[in-house]
């Protein structure tokens, strides 16, 4: 069987949905030499602000922050991704293509139908890239392990990673889409009530604020500065209970 071509692969619905919920964790590790990989489903279009092309610029540049060897967006319908065969063969190529060892899919407790589906995709996608007989180009090959990046819904997690060295080149990544959250202000706002349009944070809060408030809070649960959560669906394995890092009193 062929070695892997990446490490990691993060999969999300849309450009920054990665770099909001993993991009602590994916600098992490190309910081340590993981070859660490992308894959968006949609383009985002459907969004408020900015267009397909503005959202793609700012995709390759958040790939070049967080340091990333393979970006791909599949260009599926945003908001109307749909939970059908084409769409997992769509994901099982390209896990056939680029042999990860871990997947990052988001957490199957959402409130965007998008998300949902990129999770319900993903998890099957990994199978289906393992089938021999299936219609579908490249060598069978499943990745070793699935994690769930957390995101506001679910308030269990499996494990923290702290990313206090990393959660400024965090924020610089998701910063990247300046279309997005470029001028997230009070007086932004107003005016954009004044055009019948809605702004995606309360005012006077930011994605940045956000981010700093839940990073972290999730980093005080385990002692470090930032951090982010994960789950998993099969249990944690520990040859040494002693030597876990988060201490009970």
């Amino acid at each position: 069987m062929a070695e892997p071509k990446l490490d990691i692969l993060a999969i999300g619905a849309h450009p920054d949905d990665i770099e909001i919920t993993s991009g602590g964790l994916l600098i992490k590790m190309a910081r340590e030499k993981r070859l660490t990989g992308a894959l968006d489903l949609t383009r985002g279009e459907m969004g408020t602000y900015g267009n397909d092309k503005e959202r793609e610029q700012e995709a390759m540049l958040a790939a070049e922050i967080l340091g990333l060897t393979f970006r791909e967006n599949l260009a599926l319908k945003d908001s109307a991704v749909e939970y059908n065969q084409a769409n997992k063969l769509k994901i099982a190529r390209v896990i056939r293509e680029m042999r990860p060892e871990m997947v990052i899919l988001p957490h199957w407790q959402q409130r965007h139908p998008d998300h949902l589906a990129c999770n319900r995709l993903g998890f099957d996608a990994c199978f289906l890239a393992g089938l021999k007989k299936i219609d579908l180009e490249g060598e069978p090959y499943r990745p070793r392990k699935i994690i769930y990046a957390s995101y506001y819904r679910n308030t269990e997690y499996s494990f923290l990673v702290d990313i206090s060295d990393e959660f400024e080149q965090k924020v610089k990544a998701v910063a990247a889409y300046k279309s997005q959250f470029g001028d997230n202000d009070e007086k932004t706002f107003r005016e954009m009530l004044e055009n019948g349009q809605k702004n995606i944070f309360h005012p006077g809060t930011t994605i940045f604020d956000t981010m700093h408030t839940r990073n972290h809070y999730l980093g005080l649960l385990a002692g470090v500065k930032y951090a982010e959560a994960y789950s998993i669906k099969e249990n944690i394995l520990i040859d040494d209970p002693q030597k876990m890092p988060v201490r009970s009193i």
